[in-house]
Order: structure tokens, then sequence, then C-alpha cells
């Protein structure tokens, strides 16, 4: 499986991701700089990752100006034509923006800036990066933002829980989805969607900074295995 990282202006999670997937996970990986306009050499069964980081500065608002670069028109393309993309933290947001993805990413409910550990629970396997996921087990994975509450309309929300889009809610240690275990007041306690055709996933949270025994915290590579896995599947 190739991946490429696409970076932004303000990218700042681009080399963590490549690390993870080149080094930890050995897979073939290309950065793709924001000015590109084509994603040629990459398949459907490929997968585009946009990183954490401020892209543009995060001016008018978070992921807002990352979605017209150049590169994203393709991405876009890639993705309608059943390609995976993967956006995580600022990568949502542009996702988000971009349309790929329903709801928006608005100003944490503090107004303040969140760098910690949180837990997920995994709400749905139907997905490539959390088939191979337990329900039972609440992995531990970093956020870093101040623009991660989700919001969308009743519908919207309606539609995805039904649809089983709801890919992560943020929980407690022991799996307990509650308020008191939301960091930034996000709806539903969601922390991770996919799209309608399940090739493009979002979340806040930060898998690639905890893939590594050395880090203390492997949570996070379960979901890139679990993308492999699914994706060295024969058809």
């Amino acid at each position: 499986m190739k991946f490429g990282v696409v970076v932004f202006p303000g990218s700042n999670c681009d080399d963590d991701m490549i690390h993870v997937l080149g080094t930890v996970m050995g897979q073939e990986v290309k950065k793709i700089w924001h000015k590109d306009t084509s994603l040629e050499g990459f398949e459907k069964g490929d997968c585009i990752v946009l990183p954490g980081g401020f892209s543009y500065g995060d001016y008018l608002r978070a992921g807002a100006i990352a979605r017209f670069s150049p590169i994203m028109q393709s991405v876009i393309e890639f993705a309608n034509n059943g390609g995976y993309v993967w956006g995580i933290c600022n990568g949502f947001q542009v996702l988000c923006e971009a349309g790929l993805l329903p709801g928006v990413l608005l100003r944490n409910e503090n107004q303040k800036f969140i760098c910690k550990n949180v837990y997920l629970k995994t709400i749905s396997t139907n997905s490539a990066i959390t088939r191979n996921l337990s329900k039972e087990k609440a992995y531990k994975i970093p956020i870093a933002h101040a623009e991660g509450r989700y919001f969308a309309s009743e519908e919207v929300l309606a539609h995805l829980e039904a649809n089983d889009q709801i890919l992560f809610k943020y929980c407690d240690e022991s799996g307990t989805v509650s308020q008191e275990a939301n960091p930034n007041g996000a709806l539903m306690n969601i922390a991770g969607i996919c799209n309608d055709g399940r090739n493009v996933f979002g979340m806040m949270p930060h898998p690639e900074r905890a893939s590594e025994a050395i880090l203390g915290n492997e949570d996070g590579k379960a979901m890139f295995e679990s993308l492999l896995a699914m994706t060295s599947q024969p058809a």
C-alpha cells in the first residue's frame, strides 16, 4: 500500500506521520506539496493522509484556506473514485471544509487549546481504520487542538448514527462515554467519523503520536494495522 502525506504551509505533523508509515509500518510513503496538482502514481487501494498542524495559520478558520490548495481538487477526485483519504486533527478540519466529510470543527468549548491524552471508544468497526479494533477497549490517544468540537445539524447527526459512520467517541479509561470524558464539547462525544462511502476518515486525536513503544503508548498503531490488514485482503 502506498501513502501520500499532503504538506500545507503550517503542517507540523507531516514528518511524524511519514516516520510512522515508513519506518514503523514499513510502507511506501511520499510527501505531496500543497501546490502540486496531481496524485499521479496513486491508485484506488492507496491512501492520502492530511496531517495535523495549523495550515495557513488557521486564519479565517481551521482548514478553510487549505481546502482551496491546488492539490485538494485531486484529493477530492481521488476520494470520489474510491481512494482512501485519512485526515487527522487539522486534516479532519480540511476534509470537513472540503465537503468530503459532513459537519464542522468549532472552537473548543472552553475556548482554550487542549493538549493531553484522551481515551477513545470504537463505535463502528465498519471501516478500514477500525475493522480490527475492539469495541471493549479504551484506546489512549493524544489530542492537540483548539478547534476540535465536532458540530453538525440534528439531521446530519441522525444520519451518521443510523448509517454507522461514527467511528470514535471520547470516553473515560473504562470505556464509558460521558460528558465528563468529553474534552472539547463535541456533540455526541464524536471524535472521528467516516463518509457514506466508508473510504474517507476524519479524527481529531493523533494515532501517529501513540504508535511506538519508545513513546510509552502503541494504542494508535492498531489503526494503521487495521487499515493495512483491510487493504491487503483479496477483493
